[in-house]
This record gives C-alpha cells, sequence and structure tokens, in this order.
C-alpha cells in the first residue's frame, strides 16, 4: 500500500527529459513509482492528489538563503516553500549565527552585524532567537526535526573569527595561532554536519557599527588555510564573495586557489540579472571561471534569474550605508537618524557623498528625482505614493533630495522609495538566457530570510517559471526546471534530491503550468516583537511536499507538518571534488 499517489499529471522529472503524463506513487517518504496512466488504478493509497492538468515536478533547491535566525521563530521557513522550494542552504557570505565562544557579547555582535548586513530587524534577532549554544553541532541540533523543509546549514567566516578573536575580529589580520583556532572550530563545524565553509570579501558588508564584517579583514592566506580544511570533511561546499563589481585579477586567483585548497567547487555570489548595457561586466567576471579552469578549479556564479527590484528604506538604510560618507548617520539609532537628516548641513555632506568621484558602483541609484515613492505613512506623506521623487519636487520647488528627505523625516524614516529599473528589454533578457544557460553560472541568489524590506527574490521560481519560461518563452519548461532542482543538488552533493526518482526523497511540487507566477509582494508584520518583512504567496502552486509529506496545500497554505531534513555534510550530502 502506498502513502500518496499523484495522479494525473505531467511529470517534469529535473533531468531536463521531455515531460510525460504520468501517476507518482510515494511510500516511506521515497518515490515508489513512477507509473504510466492507469497502471495505478487499483494500487491503494492513504492519501490521492489529482495533478490533473498540472505539472509534476521535484520540489526547487535553493543554495542561497539566510534562514538560519528566522528558522528558530518560523520553521516552515516562510515564504520560500509557497513558491516550491524543498531545500535550501543558509549559513551564506559568512553570516552563520554559530559558533559563538559562549561570550554574550557574541551574540550581540552578530545581532548587530545581520541587522545591518542581511536587513533582519534586530527586535526580531533579540526575541525570537536563544542564543544559547557554542558550537556548530549545538545549533545543528537545536533545530533537527523541527523544520518543514530540508535545510543544510555552512559554517560562516565571520562568526568564526569573532568566536576565536573577540573584538579584534574586526580591524586586525589574524595570527598564525588564531588561523589554526578557526581552522579547528571549522573542522568541527564540518564533522557535525556543517555542508562548508563561507565567506565574504564585499565592500558592501558592513557591521552594526558601519565597520567592514570579519571576514573583509582576513587575508587571502587565513582563507585558504580555512579552505583546506574542508577538503578533509566530505560532502562538503564553498561559497565566496569577493567583491562588489568587476573582478580584478587577485579576485579570480584567490577563488581559484580557494577551490584547489578545498578539492571542491566554489560559488560566488552574485552575478546581478544580466543587462544588455552590462554585458562587458558579465563578461569580465565569468571570466573568473576560465582563470579556474584552466588550473584545473572550479568557480561558478550564482545569479538571480529575474529582475532584481530594490526598495530602499532609510529606516534599514541598506545599500545606502555604500555611498562615501554614509555608513556611519545610516547606522544611528533611528531618532539621532532622523535628526541628522533633518539638518541642511548633513545633507549637504550626504548629496556631495554621492555626488563626487568616489561614489561607488552604487552611486548611479543615487538619481533621486528619478526614484518612485512606493509607501509613505502618514496622511500627508501618503498623497505621493506613486509618484517620482522629481514631480514631487517641481511642485514644491525644492531640490530632489531635499524634498525626498523632507518627506523621509515626516514619515520616521520608514518612507519606501523605488529606483528606476532598467533592463526589461528584449535584448536583455535574451542576454539574461543565454547566461541561466552557461555553465559557468547557476541559479539561485534568493537571499530569503534576508534583506526584509529590501529585496523579494525569495520568489524567483514562481517568477521564473511563469514570466521568463511560460510568458517571455525564454526556454522550455524542462530545462527550466532542471535548472531549479537537479543542477543546484548536484553541486552540493545532495543525496536522493532533485529528481523525481524510483528511490530518491519524494520532495515533490504540483503547479499549473498556466498560472504559475508569484503574486503581489506587500509588508507583513509577523516576525517577532512585531517587526515586518516582506512577503508574497503564489498563484499555481497547488501542493508541496517534502520527504512524502505535504507541507503546503491548495491556497498557499501551510500544513502543521514539519517532515525536513536537517541535512549533515557526509551524511546527506556526498562529496563534489574537482575531479568528480
Amino acid at each position: 500500500m502506498l502513502d500518496v499517489v499523484i495522479r494525473g499529471g505531467e511529470v517534469v522529472d529535473g533531468t531536463g527529459a521531455p515531460r510525460r503524463r504520468a501517476d507518482l506513487g510515494i511510500s516511506d517518504g521515497r518515490v515508489a513509482v513512477v507509473a504510466e496512466p492507469g497502471e495505478l488504478a487499483g494500487e491503494p493509497a492513504d492519501r490521492e492528489i489529482d495533478a490533473g492538468g498540472c505539472v509534476v515536478a521535484p520540489g526547487f533547491v535553493d543554495l542561497h538563503t539566510h534562514y538560519d535566525a528566522q528558522a528558530f521563530w518560523d520553521p516552515t521557513l516562510s515564504p520560500s516553500p509557497l513558491h516550491g522550494v524543498t531545500t535550501v542552504v543558509a549559513g551564506n557570505c559568512g553570516f552563520s549565527i554559530a559558533p559563538l565562544s559562549g561570550d554574550r557579547a557574541d551574540g550581540e555582535y552578530l545581532m548587530r552585524m545581520l541587522a545591518r548586513v542581511e536587513g533582519m530587524p534586530l527586535e526580531a534577532l533579540a526575541e525570537g532567537v536563544p542564543w544559547d549554544w557554542r558550537t556548530t553541532g549545538e545549533y545543528l541540533d537545536r533545530l533537527d526535526g523541527t523544520l518543514a523543509v530540508n535545510a543544510g546549514f555552512l559554517v560562516g567566516h565571520s562568526a568564526l573569527r569573532r568566536a576565536v578573536m573577540g573584538d579584534a575580529a574586526v580591524g586586525e589580520e589574524a595570527t598564525e595561532e588564531q588561523v589554526d583556532a578557526m581552522a579547528a572550530l571549522l573542522a568541527d563545524g564540518l564533522a557535525a554536519g556543517g555542508l562548508g565553509f563561507s565567506s565574504s570579501w564585499a565592500t558592501t558588508h558592513s557591521d552594526g557599527s558601519g565597520d567592514p564584517v570579519p571576514s573583509r579583514h582576513a587575508t587571502r592566506d587565513e582563507l585558504v588555510r580555512l579552505c583546506r580544511v574542508v577538503r578533509d570533511h566530505p560532502g562538503t561546499s564553498l561559497e565566496f564573495i569577493p567583491t562588489v563589481g568587476p573582478f580584478g585579477d587577485e579576485h579570480a586567483e584567490l577563488m581559484a586557489d580557494m577551490s584547489l585548497a578545498a578539492d571542491r567547487p566554489l560559488n560566488w555570489n552574485v552575478l546581478v540579472a544580466a543587462n544588455a548595457r552590462s554585458a562587458d561586466d558579465v563578461a569580465q567576471r565569468l571570466a573568473a571561471s576560465d582563470v579556474a579552469a584552466a588550473r584545473g578549479a572550479k568557480v561558478l556564479a550564482l545569479t538571480v534569474p529575474d529582475l532584481m527590484r530594490i526598495r530602499l528604506c532609510f529606516l534599514t538604510g541598506f545599500l545606502l550605508d555604500t555611498f562615501p560618507g554614509w555608513a556611519k548617520v545610516m547606522t544611528l539609532p533611528a531618532a539621532e537618524k532622523r535628526a541628522a537628516l533633518a539638518d541642511p548641513e548633513q545633507r549637504r555632506r550626504l548629496r556631495e557623498g554621492v555626488e563626487g568621484p568616489d561614489a561607488g558602483p552604487f552611486a548611479r541609484i543615487a538619481q533621486w528625482h528619478r526614484m518612485t515613492v512606493e509607501e509613505a505613512f502618514t496622511a500627508d506623506t501618503k498623497r505621493h505614493e506613486g509618484r517620482l521623487v522629481g514631480d514631487i519636487a517641481a511642485e514644491q520647488g525644492k531640490e530632489p533630495f531635499d524634498a525626498l528627505l523632507d518627506i523621509v523625516v515626516e514619515d520616521d524614516l520608514r518612507t519606501v522609495i523605488l529606483p528606476p529599473q532598467s533592463g526589461d528589454d528584449e535584448a536583455s533578457w535574451a542576454l539574461r538566457a543565454q547566461t541561466w544557460r552557461d555553465p559557468r553560472v547557476i541559479l539561485g541568489a534568493s537571499d530569503a530570510g534576508a534583506h526584509l524590506d529590501f529585496i523579494a527574490t525569495f520568489n524567483y521560481t514562481t517568477a521564473f517559471l511563469g514570466d521568463s519560461v511560460r510568458d517571455r518563452g525564454l526556454m522550455a519548461l524542462e530545462e527550466a526546471v532542471h535548472l531549479l532542482t537537479d543542477v543546484p543538488a548536484r553541486l552540493y552533493g545532495v543525496r536522493g534530491r532533485g529528481r523525481l526518482a524510483v528511490g530518491w526523497a519524494a520532495d515533490v511540487v504540483v503547479f499549473d503550468p498556466d498560472r504559475i507566477a508569484p503574486g503581489a509582494v506587500g509588508m507583513r508584520a509577523d516576525l517577532p516583537a512585531g517587526a515586518a518583512r516582506l512577503y508574497s504567496e503564489p498563484d499555481g502552486v497547488e501542493h508541496v511536499l517534502v520527504n512524502g509529506a505535504e507541507i503546503v496545500g491548495p491556497g498557499a497554505t501551510f500544513t502543521a507538518a514539519r517532515p525536513g531534513t536537517l541535512l549533515r555534510s557526509g551524511r546527506d550530502t556526498e562529496t563534489v571534488s574537482l575531479g568528480r
């Protein structure tokens, strides 16, 4: 007798093979049979799902999330499963929340760092996370058996550095003894099941005080030394952010060295959605994979298969704090920040920072007159919603920057503004489709669980299948599902997941290919301490199963089931070495 039969759907098995009409039988959390229509007609089952008119596919695999903290207050890891995701990897960018040294200041530092660099509300981190473990193993044990989806966790460099060096992790080069201590902690975490090592040199990554996060103070020798530890632990991987913007020779060589030291592929974050005007930049950064390949290493770019629609808010200040001279103001307490933004002299200094020669790669965003007021919060400011700042300024006889900050100050910093969208043209979409097929690229980079008021790329799977695949016809559905499932699962060596095949885990998403779409994005105040986040429910996702148990049913509703596997390296993952 089967536990579940999914009847009448078109099975897209994740391998890229053509879809076929078939019934899926599930037993003991695994696919027991993929049968021709009617073959299971007399087979009894505890549960039957009618998939008529729907596609039956493997659950989607998201390699780049930041659900490390949210897992404690939201075992569903929403909203990712609503969009068909059944397996996630967290602990990316060096920002795991284990290990801790036992000093209370560690947890407090990591909370402030995550609030700044990953846009997680500080009050939610303080109320929703216990911060009572020391080792990575203890952290993993706390989550084992509690989650709706399969989840694995990398061991983050900034957490390692902080646990070993304390306050000196920011600003100081590690001694040989300190690097040895970090290596020992990393080895302990990998032996306990950590999926690999992550780090960041991104110039945009700053902590709660506006200083570079700990991993940015690491030398290349420290990074390579830690990568050597990964080599000794089966089923482990590497993730890294080398910089923001074009790569220098040192970035390409470093990533190759890291890959060779670990004997593992390395994926770097993030190749922003390709734009026809930035084709040369895309080619320049993808060339890092060629440098690696020439030396016997493997380096892959992680990219979101959708436009990245960013939302800016002065309350959190994410991205705004990358402008020269802005970091300290953006890290001020809210009341002090509001006063600073109301001060004409401070406004002058901020404006000079984004208009000067050292403005950096994000300064082009600061075209205040072209920004749209997306959301406002007072009776007076709400009248500006949906309008360009330039039009508001002209109406009021003000400079656009002053007009915007007047609204922001009146809104107690909560105003949400949208920079102009670029790259929504046929040439750019054609370049993206070419990029998605490039063997040097892998889809993902959702950042789900982070940047909670900044981006909504957690819905990239349904956006990809709806807009890019169905509406734009940029690739066949079978190829798209392959890129969302089997390809990322094989990169991290996740055993028995990413395909619908007999004996493999029954991680399944049933969706209507004619309706699948991400749904409207909006703020939802459902975090601890009443904090809010961006959220989106999908259209067309009918059922999501993890290990044979339904976790999402019709109407994008979560069930009470928590069947997810805490993925541990070596047990649930196999080694993907450079020789494979």
